[in-house]
């Protein structure tokens, strides 16, 4: 982690939502006076230097880096440019094996760390571009590489979705449903008084020592638990702590039957906030698309807490209406549009 740490350059700047799900009015930085002071919130010796050492090196989440998705359309230009651009793709190898982009590399979630270790040497490329079906695995993927210090990785948005259209048809096309939207509520649930946060029990004694733990056990979980679908959400939304990360107007307008709203630039790494998400139940994170949920996902399960990303985001449940006044809310609907023809290889 030490050599990693050497090389972060992110900045101080809060999140402003450049590349979050559409928010073409992002909300401001809270100010100080936003954020009420922490009492009576109780944080183990190892979550808070987990918290400090994640800040000491850059804090990521909190900055306007964050998320770090591209655009298909800007790694097909890096491509043809021969620009120093790293492509991984993290889809199974028989998907793989049907059509990649040009000199994409195939590798396994879990392989990743020792990728960046020794496979490569990640900071002689502009970018590194994690790729996947729908782009909600490799968002995960590139924030837990952020947080650890490899400020150049990013997620391609929509993932292989928006590269062909043999790859959308499998995947956000196919999840597309606006099934449940008579089931959307409209009212306002408040948050839960801060409490407490998830206990680490590395046996470690300093900040860096337990990021590299963390991190380890992680990226050797896997991603078979990081997504759960809108059926099995909206089958029983009690069973779970949902977490609406995304503008007010936007979860006014409607969301998941008992969802608890978090802004997006004011959550992440504030204690105060992260302590009302409660510690006993899963927590669902959601946003437009599922790829900033994919982000933030990756840090709450880095302090402990059972966070998985709701796939395909508000167009997995709310589809239909979101495409019928997109720009009512600068909603953001996955349509044949963002779709391109780009070759692929074999």
């Amino acid at each position: 982690m030490k050599c990693i740490n050497c090389q972060i350059l992110l900045t101080a700047i809060l999140f402003t939502g450049f590349w979050g799900c559409n928010s073409k009015t992002p909300e401001t930085a809270p100010k100080s006076d936003t954020i009420a002071a922490v009492t009576n919130v109780n944080i183990g010796q190892e979550t808070q230097l987990l918290m400090d050492d994640l800040k000491t090196n850059g804090n990521y989440v909190n900055t306007r880096e964050f998320p770090s998705l591209i655009k298909a359309s800007v790694v097909k230009e890096a491509v043809d440019q021969n620009k120093k651009v790293q492509i991984i793709d993290l889809r199974k190898p028989a998907v793989f094996a049907q059509g990649h982009i040009k000199g994409a590399v195939n590798k396994k979630f879990s392989d990743l760390p020792s990728y960046f270790e020794s496979g490569i040497k990640p900071f002689e490329y502009d970018k590194i571009v994690l790729v996947c079906d729908d782009g909600q695995i490799s968002s995960y993927a590139t924030s837990l590489l952020r947080l650890m210090g490899y400020g150049n990785v990013y997620a391609m948005r929509w993932g292989m979705s928006s590269w062909n259209t043999q790859f959308a048809e499998k995947s956000w096309l196919s999840g597309l449903s606006g099934k449940y939207e008579p089931q959307l509520d409209t009212s306002e649930n408040p948050k839960p008084v801060a409490t407490t946060m998830p206990e680490l029990k590395t046996g470690l004694t300093t900040g860096q020592e337990i990021s590299s733990a963390r991190f380890k056990d992680l990226f050797a979980e896997g991603t078979d638990s990081v997504l759960v679908s809108a059926d099995e959400v909206f089958k029983n939304p009690g069973r779970y702590y949902v977490i609406n990360y995304e503008r007010k107007d936007k979860y006014d307008d409607g969301h998941i039957p008992g969802a608890v709203r978090y802004k997006p630039n004011a959550t992440l790494s504030f204690v105060n906030e992260m302590a009302t998400i409660p510690v006993d139940k899963p927590v669902v994170v959601y946003c437009g698309t599922g790829h900033n949920s994919g982000f933030a996902t990756a840090y709450l399960r880095l302090m402990g807490y059972n966070a998985k990303t709701l796939r395909y985001g508000n167009n997995g449940f709310m589809h239909d209406r979101m495409v019928k006044d997109p720009a009512k809310l600068s909603w953001l609907p996955f349509s044949k549009a963002d779709i391109n023809d780009f070759p692929v290889v074999k």
